[in-house]
């Protein structure tokens, strides 16, 4: 993989403070808040009522952590809305064509790409990033010289970027759940137990050279892609860290499990893995109430895209009953067609208000439903990728977000109601400054390293346009 000299040095030297306006902090709005971040990153000290100093914006929040990625899926953005041979387009006839588009990514693509999603991410509001990565081998299945070689390029775009990064290696063992091989286009996803052990182990260690806020996870990529005796591998595997599968996201795949195992994806995973506060369940778009009400028990994450949902028809989660029986959800842009968190909040609200034909559907006695959903995904984006942040409070790496108090549409809001606005109205122009574990990677609404990745960007799209 080519060297770069464009890296961000993701290790703070000194402190920094900002002064907010407004800050959502744990116990709810407050005025004139005094955020004192030290060298490591994390908030030292959160004053209220505090005399203005520091960097001063108008509304601070937590920034989410963007819990489902795909990186290099970006590229094909447009390339799948033409009707294809099929009398009716489905995610599968989507899935070939991402196939055909996997033999020509090279390391460095991806790495140009993933640069690309990350920066679009933070401008988005997003504070970190949890990647589940998939793509490690060669197209003809071969590995790598490094089993870690594509995994390296996420971990070198996350020191481009600045953005903290859970990364995600996958295990992705068979073409269904008859343990069928893999297709051709799935052969760079393959890996057997030790082969994936390895990959992991080569992975941490790159990881590990990045700033303490990074981190590895595990991820079985679904209950079609492993055996059941594969959970128990790698969750073993995981020691404790998070771990995030693909689960229930279109009725095919729920009939082959239920054909399979006796049961449908949500009811058999209850049943059979040691769901926990550790475990990320990534769309669930495809669940009975009964199955609703017992996965929010279970305290794991629902890792939420309604964007790529909607895109790929997969379903409308079940978000009110979820929420009344205190489910934690959060937030991922999955194939990253559109990467804006507002948007990303406001379908998710926006479909319930479809199916149960009603307004305001997620918001509660207390909270506004713009309020709901930002505090929502920040808490359970920081539980899924295992990373202490989802708060302005001491101790808790600094992931803020700034928004735009000269922005029309905000300007004199307050409260709950700046959330609304912000949410259903607004868009990624609202979004002034981005702070990952304090790096202050978004200014005025720009990345610092803007023009580089997009020339970057634009170069391998250039390239890909050429092959495809």
């Amino acid at each position: 993989m080519r060297k770069h000299n464009n890296s961000v040095n993701m290790k703070m030297n000194t402190e920094q403070m900002i002064w907010a306006r407004q800050a959502l902090l744990p116990n709810g709005w407050a005025n004139d808040v005094l955020v004192c971040i030290d060298a490591s990153g994390q908030i030292a000290r959160v004053t209220e009522n505090a005399p203005q100093q520091g960097h001063v914006v108008d509304t601070l929040l937590p920034a989410p952590v963007n819990l489902h990625s795909h990186a290099f899926q970006r590229a094909m953005a447009g390339m799948t809305e033409a009707r294809g041979p099929d009398p009716r387009d489905t995610f599968w006839t989507w899935r070939r064509l991402m196939f055909r588009f996997l033999d020509h990514l090279t390391p460095d693509d991806a790495r140009a790409i993933a640069a690309m999603v990350q920066m679009e991410m933070l401008e988005a509001g997003f504070g970190a990033l949890a990647e589940f990565h998939y793509l490690h081998h060669q197209p003809d299945g071969q590995p790598y010289g490094k089993l870690s070689e594509m995994a390296d390029g996420i971990c070198a775009a996350a020191e481009e970027t600045g953005m903290g990064l859970t990364l995600l290696p996958v295990l992705y063992r068979y073409g269904g759940c008859d343990r069928r091989p893999l297709a051709p286009g799935q052969r760079r996803f393959g890996n057997g137990r030790d082969q994936f052990a390895q990959l992991v182990s080569d992975t941490e260690r790159t990881v590990a050279a990045l700033s303490a806020d990074c981190a590895v996870g595990i991820a079985p990529h679904s209950l079609r892609a492993v055996q059941p005796d594969d959970l128990a591998f790698c969750a073993e595997l995981a020691k404790g860290r998070v771990v995030h599968m693909h689960l229930a996201e279109q009725l095919e795949e729920v009939h082959e499990v239920h054909a399979a195992l006796g049961a449908r994806p949500v009811e058999w995973l209850l049943d059979n893995a040691p769901l926990s506060d550790r475990w990320c369940l990534i769309h669930c778009t495809q669940m009975t109430p009964a199955e609703t009400v017992a996965l929010a028990g279970s305290r794991a994450v629902a890792g939420l895209c309604p964007i790529t949902e909607a895109s790929l028809g997969d379903g409308i989660f079940d978000g009110a009953r979820y929420l009344e029986h205190g489910g934690i959800f959060g937030i991922g842009s999955d194939s990253n067609i559109r990467i804006s968190l507002v948007e990303e909040l406001r379908g998710l609200e926006y479909s319930q208000r479809l199916r149960d034909h009603g307004r305001a559907v997620l918001a509660n006695s207390e909270c506004s439903t713009g309020h709901v959903l930002w505090r929502g995904a920040a808490f359970g984006g920081a539980q899924a990728a295992g990373r202490a942040a989802g708060a302005i409070a001491a101790g808790l790496w600094a992931d803020l977000v700034a928004l735009d108090g000269q922005s029309p549409d905000l300007e004199g809001r307050n409260g709950d109601l700046i959330l609304d606005t912000l949410i259903f109205s607004g868009d990624n122009r609202c979004i002034a400054d981005v702070w990952s574990a304090g790096r202050h990677m978004v200014r005025a609404g720009q990345h610092i390293r803007k023009a580089s990745i997009v020339a970057e960007y634009r170069h391998v799209l250039a390239r890909l346009r050429d092959v495809m």
